[in-house]
């Protein structure tokens, strides 16, 4: 390829992986629904989006160092002592049962209906373990299933990534040994590799350490380190000793995630930007590959399989799951409509397929042209059916709003009332013991952990939060957090307006609540005078709307939101019914 073509290509790859995740967020569909058929026209309709040819033998490492970055990210969402009861033991069933039913059935199937041999086929049933929260996420978003629902999903999602990443590699390493008296070697391969990983991972982690609480680095190079030393460990680990480095990867993201020494809360945003786009060059560029000739012959073949794996398999997987736990049969329906394949699975396909071909195994090369396929099919049918599927089944959260009150002041617990009062759930989160300990005393519910960290975190999400009100009488710390949620909840973000009348509050990070002059220091002031905050609207200062489909509009400086019939006035009052002086 000449040097115009080399940089038209790599330039449109780069435009069609934003372009559509822009679209996708357009549409609220999950971006695989458009990544995938944009890689694939773009590879079948031009001749400079061809990665092999762009990037010759540089092609694959990339493949293999982009998913270790992917699972390190997934590593990062995995907080391990937030999954408890029975819904850890349902996760736990999703992955033990769901990892190995699934492999069993997709080699089966792969071996009678699309005419691969044995090795091939316990490969691609390894693959197609594997979803991931970067499909599963942007569904459960859209559909808005109930909470316990959506955390069961996205806890499996986010596991899922680096089981199914382990799992192809013991296969992988156990397929090329090939033979009962090479098993053994294989085995063994594998098990220096993931020791290998252990040692990367430590190393890999003493690093990020040293540059993260050390060096005090600020966001955008403490991303920067991140993303070096994951790319970094992994390429020695895999120079070393092949795919050793995606167990290095996942090890560190959940290091990270799970060790106190470490707080990343201000830096994943940033990390998830990189990612977002890793994600779009590398489905791009991996849908460009598989071209309309590999296609002839297996779309029927790869629709039967599919439709046993959606029909038949994961309903099984599901109910195995969830027997004799306290599990709805709604619930448990809608687990079983659940199991879209994403990135990791295309991945792992490009990462292993190649290999398999040049061993001469039998279909290995069908592993990525099939792996397209069903990762289509199933996002697909999914995209457009996990949402009628969850209103039948009568599974999808109440449309009423569920806001993160921050602070723990007595005005902000009369706050939580009134709203709990007209129907809303409403969560709390404060930093002080204190408040904490009047939070719970009250009756209300206290967020648990770190705000910054569980807020942002994916794990966290699935808590429901709709809308943040930041109400601490910090107002740095208002501000920064501001800045740094937003983005990391579906909902808006708001926040106090600085303590000091007349503080300018343009730049802040979010839209300042309540009327310019109603401060936090004013609020504190004629609560300690008797006002009260109330959800009797005939009188007082407005603060917020309650709407009659229990959405919440709030006061902000920018205006009072219009009431209509049936909505309800939150207002600061004085306790004999006067409006508070303005």
């Amino acid at each position: 390829m000449t040097t115009n073509q080399v940089l038209l290509g790599v330039a449109l790859i780069l435009v069609l992986a934003v372009g559509a995740q822009v679209l996708a967020s357009r549409l609220h569909i999950p971006a695989l629904i458009v990544l995938l058929p944009a890689g694939f026209a773009a590879g079948a309709l031009t001749d400079v989006v061809d990665p092999e040819k762009l990037l010759g033998p540089a092609f694959q490492p990339l493949v293999s160092l982009s998913v270790a970055v992917i699972l390190y990210d997934a590593g990062l969402g995995l907080r391990l002592n937030r999954l408890r009861g029975h819904n850890r033991k349902v996760v736990m069933r999703l992955l033990a049962i769901g990892a190995t039913l699934t492999w069993v059935c997709g080699a089966l199937l792969a071996m009678w209906l699309l005419g691969m041999s044995k090795q091939a086929a316990l490969m691609i049933g390894a693959i197609l373990v594997v979803s991931g929260p970067t499909v599963v996420g942007p569904l459960l978003n859209y559909v808005r299933p109930e909470d316990r629902l959506q955390h069961i999903l996205a806890w499996e999602g986010s596991l899922v990534d680096p089981v199914g990443g382990i799992l192809g590699a013991l296969v992988f390493h156990a397929v090329v040994a090939g033979g009962r008296d090479r098993l053994l070697s294989g085995v063994a391969h594998f098990g220096g590799s993931l020791l290998l990983g252990l040692v990367g991972a430590v190393l890999g982690t003493v690093l990020l350490w040293l540059a993260l609480n050390r060096l005090r680095l600020g966001e955008i190079l403490g991303t920067l380190v991140q993303l070096a030393v994951v790319v970094g460990i992994a390429a020695v680990c895999d120079v070393l000793r092949d795919d050793s480095g995606l167990f290095a990867a996942i090890l560190m993201g959940l290091a990270l995630a799970n060790m106190r020494a470490f707080d990343i809360s201000g830096r994943r945003p940033f990390f998830e930007t990189l990612v977002q786009l890793v994600i779009g060059v590398l489905f791009v560029s991996i849908s460009a590959t598989v071209t309309p000739q590999s296609l002839r012959g297996l779309v029927l073949p790869v629709l039967a399989v599919t439709a046993v794996l959606v029909l038949v398999v994961r309903p099984l997987v599901a109910y195995l799951s969830t027997v004799r736990t306290d599990v709805p049969a709604r619930q448990r329906a809608f687990i079983g409509w659940m199991a879209p394949r994403g990135i990791v699975a295309a991945a792992t396909a490009a990462a292993f397929g190649p290999s398999l071909v040049t061993n001469g195994y039998t279909g290995a090369e069908k592993i990525l042209p099939a792996t397209f396929l069903v990762i289509v099919m199933t996002v697909t049918l999914y995209g457009l059916t996990a949402a009628p599927a969850a209103r039948l089944l009568r599974v999808v959260r109440a449309a009423r709003a569920r806001p993160l009150l921050v602070g723990g002041d007595a005005w902000v617990l009369d706050l939580a009332r009134a709203l709990r009062h007209l129907g809303l759930e409403v969560v709390l989160w404060a930093g002080r013991h204190t408040e904490r300990q009047a939070i719970q005393d009250a009756g209300l519910d206290l967020a648990p952990g770190e705000l910054l960290t569980d807020v942002t975190d994916p794990a966290a999400q699935v808590e429901g939060v709709t809308t943040v009100l930041l109400l601490t009488d910090e107002d740095d710390f208002n501000n920064l957090a501001a800045t740094l949620l937003q983005g990391g909840i579906e909902g808006p973000v708001y926040r106090l307006a600085p303590a000091r009348d007349g503080v300018s509050v343009s730049g802040g990070g979010g839209p300042a609540l309540f009327r310019p002059g109603l401060t936090r220091d004013a609020i504190t002031r004629r609560y300690a005078e008797g006002h009260l905050v109330t959800a009797d609207g005939s009188s007082g200062e407005p603060l917020f709307l309650v709407r009659r489909d229990g959405s919440l509009d709030p006061v902000t400086h920018d205006g009072v939101p219009e009431a209509l019939p049936g909505d309800t006035v939150i207002v600061l009052a004085a306790a004999d019914g006067r409006a508070a002086p303005r």
